[in-house]
């Protein structure tokens, strides 16, 4: 059975639900923006939630025993609330999260307020859907999507509300296929190219640089799209893209899923999916500003930590033996790269 989206509940389908208090984060406000339009976030609500439903219905395609998710629906005592959705020990997904959250408060954490001082002191709301899905297949990679709405206001009510989204998705292979990295980027291109030439090369620019573990010297993966404190357009462009990188995550990740998570695997390929976990393990733990925001700002931890892998190793000053599958990655894969100048994928 898949999920209705058409049903105001989403119990019974697929789904286990495990509910921390009876309601779910709602909510809606309208404040002016910048240019005299109307910050309806309730239409921004509605987009996410969607959003959360689709992905979970796509997934439990793949699963060929249509994977459970477990569903908690949770409150934030400080404000607002989240729908986490959680697949664990799948025959696809090893582990895999599709979490929607909508949390206020009265002050910006200092993740979100370093790289914009002037707005330190101002109260929030946050919203956004993030999904991580870790398959078993050493040969499917893992994949990441995010997409998020803020709004910063003054509590004097002096000033009008500062507004952005973010978001986007990246891809981390274990072993590299050029058919997936092509197709990826240029279904990331497609997601783009309603709103400007120059904007897919820019957020892959970005995303390259987001996503690269600095104390390594080294990417994460393969990259794909990067955004945050994004006003282009004004809102209604802003969120009319912000939707279309949302919509196409499924367009790029599901295809290399249905492609790859049924290919024969030794240990040796599964050795190197835990080792290189860790790598991913890293970057959200020590950098990644979605994990930070989330612990700083009082967050439901589990939800947060979802993203976390179920396995993963570590080894001291390992290197692959050159010649291998696992040099190539590194090699042909771990480095900026122009994947729309390649040939077509097969």
């Amino acid at each position: 059975m898949a999920l209705s989206l058409t049903q105001p509940a989403v119990t019974g389908l697929g789904m286990r639900r495990r509910r921390k208090s009876s309601r779910i984060a709602r909510g809606a406000s309208t404040d002016p923006s910048l240019n005299g339009a109307v910050l309806n976030t309730q239409d921004i609500l509605t987009y996410l939630r969607s959003l959360q439903d689709r992905i979970c219905v796509e997934i439990q395609t793949i699963e060929p025993r249509e994977g459970e998710f477990r569903e908690d629906v949770w409150d934030r005592p400080e404000g607002g609330g989240g729908r986490s959705r959680v697949l664990e020990a799948g025959d696809v997904i090893e582990k895999g999260g599709v979490n929607f959250s909508h949390v206020t408060g009265k002050q910006l954490p200092a993740t979100a307020s370093a790289r914009r001082p002037e707005l330190a002191g101002r109260s929030f709301e946050a919203m956004g859907v993030s999904v991580i899905f870790h398959p078993k297949n050493p040969f499917a990679p893992t994949s990441h999507a995010n997409v998020r709405f803020f709004v910063a206001r003054d509590p004097a009510d002096k000033d009008p509300p500062v507004w952005w989204f973010g978001g986007g998705f990246d891809l981390t292979p274990f072993y590299g296929f050029e058919q997936d990295a092509i197709h990826w980027h240029r279904t990331a291109r497609a997601a783009c190219e309603p709103f400007g030439d120059d904007l897919y090369p820019r957020l892959k620019t970005w995303c390259d640089e987001y996503f690269h573990l600095k104390h390594r010297d080294e990417p994460r993966g393969i990259g794909g799209l990067f955004f945050d404190d994004y006003q282009e357009g004004g809102f209604d462009s802003a969120f009319a893209f912000t939707r279309s990188v949302g919509d196409h995550y499924m367009k790029a990740y599901a295809p290399i899923l249905r492609r790859r998570h049924t290919l024969p695997f030794t240990e040796r390929e599964r050795d190197f999916q835990l080792y290189r976990r860790g790598r991913y393990v890293e970057f959200n733990l020590v950098y990644d500003r979605g994990t930070l925001f989330g612990l700083q700002s009082r967050g439901r931890t589990e939800s947060i930590l979802v993203s976390m892998p179920p396995e993963v190793r570590w080894r001291y000053d390992w290197t692959p033996e050159p010649g291998s599958e696992e040099a190539r990655l590194y090699e042909e894969f771990l480095k900026p790269r122009d994947w729309l100048e390649e040939g077509e994928p097969n």
